[in-house]
């Protein structure tokens, strides 16, 4: 391991982000569980950053995989695709955007940039809203939007980005404010934003629960009552739907569907998941917005067969065995079991969330201070007792993220937060 580490950071660049004082090389997994090159098994409750949504090794996708390998491996979209077609048409029946056309990327970030480009292009305008504390992606323009500063290493950007309140529930201006006060004030706030704005903005993109935030979400309803306020300048709502997608907020199987008041998004980005661990992602939308480039283009990998034979068997076995439901009681149970053991806990601020999308904010005790010390603590106490988790957070990597695959069982919950608990009591 220590060779591997030294061979790591000798030829890959030092902002290349790694977990643990003694990182972990993980060798397989299978189910909710994966095992390090010694041989010890852990519980995974981070799943490659959400992306291993039903489990590790799901037989019905390494079978889809291989078969689709043995037959073609790579075509570009230059040539007729049929697992993209079959795929796209699943997709755009789920989307509930009507008359909907997809576009296959290769990531999330590629997913958001697509939408961006055809956002901007359709609007005739680089300016952009977004939220405070959002994260979008790693190029030049996803950076330029994000609106947290650990992930945004440039102030340079393509876009003029204007940030809205409203993503973060529990923490500014006006955190005290009941809900329905809450949406009030930050409708107002996005009013007054765009009574600013020079020229016309072209979109609002949003994550209707931030990830690399901390698994921060506003009132339900929020993003229903500004897309009211956008429809009024003609501007584009843009769903960053790459870690809610796909049921994982256990109520909806899209985030957006908790602000349905107003219809569904102009455009919709996805990833993450529905590769299950494959390279897979794309943009969704209205046939108006989506047919607005008059130049040529193509996407090398974006619909790659293999990547759309893994995604085509994955989405079947999350609708044929209900993980939508599954996220909504096993992570009703897991995030109350943790509200449970965390109520006496003074370094835990919060435990929030909806399915299996579920976070702790850890701070100083008695202090609203972030603690991104303590966060560490517990994710190396943790993976000693035998659980994987992730970090986030806006007010510096503070938050524990849990998000383990979407077929977690009850038992696993359980064994999840016991170890969490006695990593949380090692403070």
């Amino acid at each position: 391991m220590t060779d591997l580490y030294t061979r790591h950071k000798a030829v890959l660049p030092d902002w290349l982000a790694l977990y643990y004082a003694d990182p972990v090389e993980l060798t397989h997994g299978e189910g909710r569980h994966v095992w390090d090159a010694t041989g010890r098994r852990y519980l995974d409750f981070f799943g490659g950053i959400l992306t291993t949504m039903t489990a590790h090794a799901l037989p019905e996708v390494t079978k889809a995989v291989a078969e689709q390998a043995g037959r073609l491996i790579h075509s570009s979209t230059l040539y007729l695709n049929r697992p993209m077609v079959d795929l796209a048409e699943r997709i755009a029946a789920l989307s509930g955007i009507p008359d909907a056309r997809v576009f296959f990327t290769a990531s999330g970030t590629e997913a958001n940039d697509a939408a961006l480009l055809l956002a901007t292009t359709h609007r005739r305008s680089n300016q952009i809203l977004a939220m405070r504390n959002s994260y979008h992606g790693r190029s030049f323009a996803t950076v330029g939007i994000t609106g947290n500063r650990s992930w945004s290493p440039t102030s340079l950007s393509p876009l003029q980005t204007l940030y809205v309140h409203g993503g973060v529930r529990t923490r500014g201006p006006y955190a005290a404010l009941g809900d329905a006060e809450f949406t009030a004030a930050c409708v107002t706030d996005l009013r007054d934003m765009l009574g600013q704005a020079g020229g016309c903005v072209a979109a609002l993109i949003a994550e209707p629960v931030q990830g690399v935030g901390g698994f921060t979400s506003p009132p339900d309803g929020l993003y229903g009552a500004f897309r009211e306020v956008l429809d009024e300048h003609g501007i584009l709502w843009i769903a960053d739907e790459v870690q809610t997608g796909w049921g994982r907020t256990g109520d909806h199987f899209w985030g957006w569907q908790a602000h349905a008041q107003a219809g569904p998004p102009d455009l919709l980005t996805f990833a993450k998941g529905i590769g299950n661990g494959m390279s897979i992602g794309g943009v969704v939308g209205r046939a108006e917005v989506m047919n607005c480039l008059d130049a040529n283009s193509i996407s090398t990998f974006g619909g790659s067969p293999v990547t759309m034979a893994a995604g085509l068997a994955n989405l079947t076995y999350l609708l044929e065995h209900d993980l939508q439901g599954n996220a909504r009681r096993v992570g009703g149970l897991l995030i109350e079991r943790l509200r449970a053991i965390c109520a006496q806990l003074p370094a835990v601020r919060e435990v929030r969330g909806r399915g299996l999308m579920i976070g702790v904010e850890l701070v100083r005790p008695g202090t609203d201070e972030a603690a991104p010390d303590a966060a560490a603590a517990v994710l190396e106490a943790a993976r000693e007792g035998g659980l994987l988790l992730g970090k986030g957070g806006g007010h510096s990597t503070s938050v524990l993220r849990i998000a383990p695959p979407l077929t977690l069982t009850v038992a696993e919950a359980e064994e999840g937060a016991a170890i969490l608990e006695r990593a949380l009591h090692s403070l």
